[in-house]
């Protein structure tokens, strides 16, 4: 597998097909996911007894901030990919050169963090533990294949600069303060 993504990563694409690429794929985190999580929450919920306290609009007040800071987190990791790097967030249009800055430096998967944050934080503006439970479950499988396949991979296509880079910055929270 990892011969696959070397070989994908080889080829370079154009701004515009880079774009293509990104937004067609972003139609499905933008709407499909955020619907299944709509619905799905909630029907999970319905299964699963659980207290429901009345904790009025804090809900929405702490599920909105996560959800502010997990799209700028995703769209600025997104946005250097595509514009600094060469690439999209798709393993088929990799990027071109290792991005160690902006998010980046923060940690290594600034837009896995994001995404994480924007779902948990839908899950709690609609109030639906069965939503958050399915946002773990799913993030928990895509991390297991970062760590994976995609590690690896990086590791192959740029060697001891990953390797590096690995050493130094957080594999998913961010380290927001300096290290000495």
């Amino acid at each position: 597998m990892k011969d696959r993504f070397v070989k994908w990563a080889q080829k370079e694409y154009t701004l515009r097909s880079r774009l293509i690429g990104t937004l067609a794929a972003g139609l499905f985190f933008v709407i499909v996911l955020p619907l299944i999580l709509i619905n799905l929450g909630p029907a999970l919920d319905r299964t699963i007894p659980y207290l429901t306290p009345d904790l009025g609009s804090w809900p929405q007040i702490i599920g909105g901030v996560l959800m502010l800071i997990g799209a700028f987190f995703a769209l600025w990791s997104i946005t250097d990919q595509l514009l600094k790097a060469g690439g999209t967030p798709l393993p088929m249009m990799a990027t071109q050169k290792l991005l160690v800055s902006g998010p980046f430096k923060l940690c290594r998967n600034p837009m896995s963090f994001g995404t994480m944050l924007l779902y948990i934080g839908l899950g709690i503006v609609i109030e639906s533990p069965g939503a958050i439970v399915i946002v773990i479950v799913l993030f928990t499988l895509l991390l297991m294949y970062i760590r994976r396949f995609e590690e690896e991979e990086l590791e192959a296509r740029f060697g001891e600069d990953y390797l590096e880079y690995k050493k130094t910055t957080p594999f998913l929270f961010p380290r927001l303060s300096r290290k000495k």
